[in-house]
Order: structure tokens, then sequence, then C-alpha cells
């Protein structure tokens, strides 16, 4: 067996009754779905920095076309110049 830290928490009457009928039901003592609802909510908020790492090495990949400045031979006209047709 893992070696457990004690943790005491404090649930509101209706998230008390729930955490009760979910053990019933589901056969899991309490502080295993409260341990399976904290790695839930771990998981969920690990995926946002995953997100923000991969728009980061976006950024990085642009920033590198925008350090080589104009390519020359393309195109010469402005987005601006598109609205004058």
């Amino acid at each position: 067996m893992d070696t457990k830290i004690r943790k005491q928490i404090y649930l509101d009457p209706q998230q008390n009754e729930y955490l009760k009928r979910t053990s019933k039901e589901s056969g899991l003592t309490e502080a295993e779905i409260i341990r399976q609802a904290l790695n839930t909510q771990v998981q969920r908020l690990r995926v946002p920095a995953r997100r923000l790492s991969a728009w980061e090495r976006e950024r990085q990949f642009l920033q590198k076309l925008l350090d080589l400045g104009p390519v020359p031979g393309m195109r010469t006209w402005k987005r601006e110049d598109l609205y004058e047709r």
C-alpha cells in the first residue's frame, strides 16, 4: 500500500451527502472518491499548460520568420491596396 498523508477537509452538507451516496453506490471508500476527484481536477488543470507551451513554440516559430525580414521577389502590394479595387 502506498504511503498516504492524512488531510482534514470541510464539506458542505450537500457535498457530504453526495460523497456518502456515491461511496455506497460505487463500493469505493469516501477517501478514494476524494482522491479520484482530486486526480481528475489536477489532470484538467494541466491541459491548458500543455496548450500554452504549444502556443509558445508557435510564437517562437513566427518570430523567427519575422526576424528574416521581407523576402525579395515576393508580393509588391500592400493589404490596403486590395481595398482600393
